[in-house]
């Protein structure tokens, strides 16, 4: 591990890995007071950061690279708990590919010294375009830690004289490079296939969890409409009943006004008047009922259509769903999503929405947090209309977001 104290080589530095770039770069001993809890880092508040430690020679060649993690808590310092001897893994690292002065010492998760710790580290992405020992390279040749460079001594290399002839090249020399050149390609192709083997287990598991989140919330669905379809059936027998029995009732009053003069008796003309009104305003509930059970079969069917409805042939979506890919979208509060194919739509329809669903709250209260994300200042409005603006401390985390006090000053808080 990393400290304060122990961080004394001056050609040893840390950079932090975002997707294809190096977002922040320090020396070891710079990062050593991260650790010591000496200072923190605000932006990488309660996130895991990738980083790698580099080993350099006085010459500026990579001699070692340590792939690993570090978590930073809600202040943006570094985990106290992180105990991860990243220079003496640097040391015991295994042969990884020439970054210019030969075969490096490399330790990540799929070539760890130590078992113990392989899941503090990660592998680097080897694909063309977007591999990361190209991208150190490049970033240590652009030297923007300014260390200082010391050529390496020239050897007292013998001159021949003049007039003899140099000695051929020995056949044993050759096949000797030739080999060592195809082992290191060897050994790049094997670390490549091992990261790419676990890049494939990751994205296996984060499909798996998503599978079983999408599956719990499809069941929760499928339990709720089960219950109001029950609730609704129960409410049709019942009002079924209620219009057997009124109907039932009418029959019986029929009878006893059937035997009755109506042109004599006004009142019984009024109450066969009112029986048929009754009639009418029973039949109309009953093709209300009937029209209520075909919207739930139909919606019913709605629902199934939805769930098993393909995508059009020769479409991106169709495509996306044939391929079994995965995208990946990024939202404040919540960070990068991976979007199964089912919550593509969902997820461009409306991207706030669906990451405040993911943050469990409504999409304005996700807004009033993002506003406060993005300009952490007060929003108390003064005479002349303007918010005051004052700094404040930003509220990472959308859930302890508090509207009407993390968004306003002291001066400006309301009154108890």
């Amino acid at each position: 591990m990393v400290s304060a104290g122990q961080a004394t080589d001056d050609y040893s530095a840390v950079f932090f890995i975002e997707g294809n770039q190096v977002a922040r770069q320090m020396r070891a001993s710079e990062f050593g007071a991260f650790l010591d809890g000496y200072v923190g880092l605000s932006d990488l508040a309660e996130t895991d950061v990738k980083a790698v430690l580099v080993d350099l020679s006085s010459d500026l060649l990579v001699r070692a690279l340590v792939f690993f993690r570090i978590w930073f808590d809600e202040e943006g310092r570094a985990d106290s708990n992180w105990s991860v001897p990243i220079e003496e893994l640097a040391r015991m690292g295994a042969k990884g590919p020439d970054m210019g002065g030969g075969a490096i010492r490399l330790v990540c998760r799929s070539l760890c010294p130590k078992p113990s710790y392989a899941s503090e580290l990660w592998d680097p992405d080897m694909t063309p375009g977007n591999n990361h020992f190209q991208l150190i390279r490049k970033t240590v040749s652009a030297n923007a830690l300014k260390f200082r460079h010391v050529p390496p001594e020239e050897e007292n290399i013998p001159v021949l004289r003049a007039g003899e002839n140099e000695p051929a090249p020995d056949d044993e020399s050759r096949i000797g490079a030739d080999r060592a050149r195809l082992a290191q390609l060897i050994r790049e192709q094997r670390l490549r296939i091992k990261t790419l083997q676990s890049v494939h287990r990751d994205v296996l598991s984060d499909v798996q969890r998503e599978h079983r989140l999408e599956l719990k919330a499809l069941r929760t669905q499928v339990d709720d409409l089960e219950q109001k379809y029950e609730r609704q059936r129960h409410s049709n027998e019942q009002l079924k009943q209620r219009l057997a029995e009124r109907n039932q009732q009418y029959l019986s009053m029929q009878e006893q006004v059937e035997p009755n003069d109506a042109g004599k008796d006004r009142e019984d003309a009024k109450a066969i008047a009112e029986l048929v009104l009754l009639r009418e305003q029973l039949e109309r509930k009953q093709r209300e009922l009937e029209y209520r059970d075909e919207k739930l079969v139909a919606l019913e069917q709605e629902v199934h259509e939805l769930r098993s409805r393909e995508p059009a042939e020769n479409t991106v979506m169709g495509h996306l769903k044939a391929e079994s890919v995965f995208l990946v979208a990024y939202r404040p509060g919540v960070g990068h999503l991976t979007l199964p194919y089912e919550d593509i739509e969902t997820y461009f329809g409306n991207p706030t929405a669906y990451a405040a669903e993911r943050c469990g709250m409504n999409e304005p209260a996700y807004l009033q947090w993002l506003a406060h994300y993005e300009n952490p200042v007060c929003q108390h409005c003064m005479e002349n209309e303007e918010p005051c603006g004052e700094p404040l401390l930003r509220v990472s985390q959308p859930g302890d977001f508090r509207p009407g006090i993390d968004n306003r000053c002291e001066n400006h808080q309301p009154s108890k």
